[in-house]
């Protein structure tokens, strides 16, 4: 009996931290502006399909989102970065600020975590696409600073985010 206690007792860390893992089924992913990308085919200055582009050229979405407790890139925020990437490119004085964020699940601390890896993951993606590493600043607010205050699944797809800050 003591043995099994023990071994609860030394599991419960672990099933907390499984708490914010995992696979959740369609966890209400956002889509069109909510996901960051706009839906529009554009082929503007940047020349990346699927992106809308400002009239500077700059494009207009500003942010990428994750899954749940992932730091993957998704297809459609690949396309984001592109036009990104492409417009540092041609701009080559410019650079940027990547703010990693989480929503309210989790720990602080993991979440502080998480953020960082999701920003870090971006700027690699962009230092990939030929961005030196110099002009990307990564920083993680973790849960502190939540796009949608709510407390379900849409709100949490949300807040699951990078911003690109334009310095």
């Amino acid at each position: 009996m003591k043995t099994l206690r023990w071994l609860l007792i030394a599991l419960f860390p672990l099933m907390l931290l499984a708490g914010c893992g995992g696979n959740v089924q369609d966890e209400g992913k956002a889509t069109g502006d909510q996901a960051g990308v706009e839906t529009g085919a554009v082929t503007g200055a940047a020349g990346v399909e699927g992106e809308t582009l400002g009239a500077d050229g700059k494009p207009t979405s500003m942010r990428i989102h994750f899954d749940f407790d992932s730091s993957n890139i998704s297809d459609d925020s690949r396309v984001t970065l592109e036009a990104h990437a492409a417009y540092l490119s041609k701009n080559t004085d410019i650079k940027i600020k990547l703010e990693g964020h989480c929503d309210e699940r989790g720990t602080r601390e993991y979440n502080l975590a998480l953020g960082e890896r999701r920003a870090k993951s971006a700027a690699k993606l962009l230092q990939a696409m030929g961005i030196g590493a110099e002009r990307v600043e990564v920083t993680s607010y973790g849960e502190e600073k939540p796009l949608n205050e709510g407390h379900d699944e849409a709100a949490w797809a949300q807040n699951r985010r990078v911003e690109i800050i334009y310095k």
